[in-house]
């Protein structure tokens, strides 16, 4: 027993501090690609790829002797553009791009011509389209969006019988740390984009996480977030947004609602429930929320708006009561949205909402584009710290 724990402290004492609390791929590691550990290539892949430098600049690695052409896209670096990696020895191919900023980011490479994940990155995300590849940028200290020693919530999949789609259907549940049973919490329904599947706001948007961190800054109150499935039409169908408008509404009112409601200590009345979504999920807040200040008192637009805003809304404009039924309302855009055409139509929506003096918070920000980056920040710097605060 003594020599056991003689030798304990020998590894604790020869190993750099911390080491063993932040193991990669054992931890939920808030830098998995800097390759501290300096080992082999993970299980099943060939070489280490890709890897974060200390200088924030990533390099890309792929053994390939048979391809002519191999290179990355999607990255930030080259907007809409693919960046060419250089084929070396033994077929080796290979690129260092950046310094980018820390975030993360959604990539795939193009093998001769065909869009693939990376094999050698084992972080691979998915929606209601083919699986990608997922590039984690570390800073110098654990992001918002990454798991810190702080309480954590917990997120739960329930499954759901729909008579809307007439089919088994998923819903995510984020409960707040120490949620208690005897206390009503207020829920914010918060809904994807289109390609998006009920999972992605916990996975990719990291929902979880930074509600987590706002709740230990005491910047947020606490609350369930619910995310539900708004994909209700098959997304390749040339019509399927506007589409869902009215079978998504149905199954909120028919399912989704009375569900959460039934299985959570909820406040049960438009003063308690909040809508909000990302791109088509916007619009879902708009289309159904708008409508329905019966059953919704907050609302977050994300990316999303409508050059015919005064039209389509017209009788939540132009209501004297509007603003008396509304706890919070935030319409919020990327900064580089807000440059490009594809900001126009949130722009509209905020210029209406002014022109009807309807009470609203427009924000700008985060340095993103109509992307992942862009609807965690708007989620951590606006639209929790701001629902329910009044």
């Amino acid at each position: 027993m003594t020599r056991l724990f003689l030798r304990l402290n020998l590894i604790l004492w020869l190993c750099p501090a911390g080491l063993l609390a932040q193991q990669a791929h054992v931890n939920i590691d808030w830098a998995p690609h800097k390759n501290t550990e300096n080992l082999a290539p993970p299980y099943g892949t060939n070489t280490v790829s890709p890897i974060v430098h200390d200088d924030r600049t990533v390099t890309f690695k792929l053994l390939a002797p048979g391809a002519d052409s191999v290179m990355v896209v999607g990255l930030p670096v080259a907007p809409g553009k693919p960046v060419a990696m250089k084929k070396g020895e033994k077929g080796l191919w290979e690129t260092t791009v950046g310094p980018l900023l820390p975030d993360i980011y959604l990539y795939k490479l193009r093998i001769n011509g065909v869009n693939v994940p990376d094999p050698n990155n084992s972080f691979v995300g998915m929606a209601d389209q083919p699986p990608y590849s997922i590039l984690i940028v570390h800073g110098d200290a654990p992001g918002y969006y990454d798991p810190k020693p702080v309480p954590h919530g917990a997120v739960t999949r329930h499954i759901y019988h729909s008579d809307v789609t007439n089919g088994e259907r998923e819903m995510y549940v984020y409960t707040p740390p120490g949620y208690n049973p005897a206390v009503a919490y207020p829920v914010l329904y918060l809904v994807g984009g289109s390609g998006e599947l009920a999972s992605n706001w916990a996975n990719e948007g990291r929902a979880n996480f930074i509600m987590d961190n706002l709740l230990a800054e005491g910047k947020a109150v606490p609350m369930i977030i619910a995310m539900p499935n708004n994909q209700l039409i098959h997304r390749q169908h040339p019509n399927h947004v506007n589409l869902t408008f009215n079978l998504f509404e149905a199954d909120l009112k028919q399912h989704v609602v009375p569900f959460v409601d039934t299985h959570y200590t909820t406040i049960k009345n438009p003063g308690g429930r909040a809508l909000a979504g990302l791109s088509m999920g916007g619009r879902h807040t708009q289309f159904i929320g708008f409508k329905n200040l019966d059953l919704f008192g907050s609302f977050g637009v994300l990316s999303a708006g409508d050059v015919n805003t005064e039209t389509l809304f017209a009788d939540f404009l132009n209501d004297p009561a509007t603003n008396s039924k509304i706890n919070y309302l935030f319409v919020g855009q990327g900064t580089l949205e807000a440059e490009r055409v594809q900001g126009n139509r949130t722009i509209a929506l905020h210029e209406a909402l002014e022109k009807h003096n309807i009470r609203h918070e427009y924000y700008v920000g985060g340095g993103g584009a109509h992307e992942w980056k862009t609807w965690r920040h708007l989620l951590y710097a606006k639209l929790l710290p701001g629902l329910w605060r009044k």
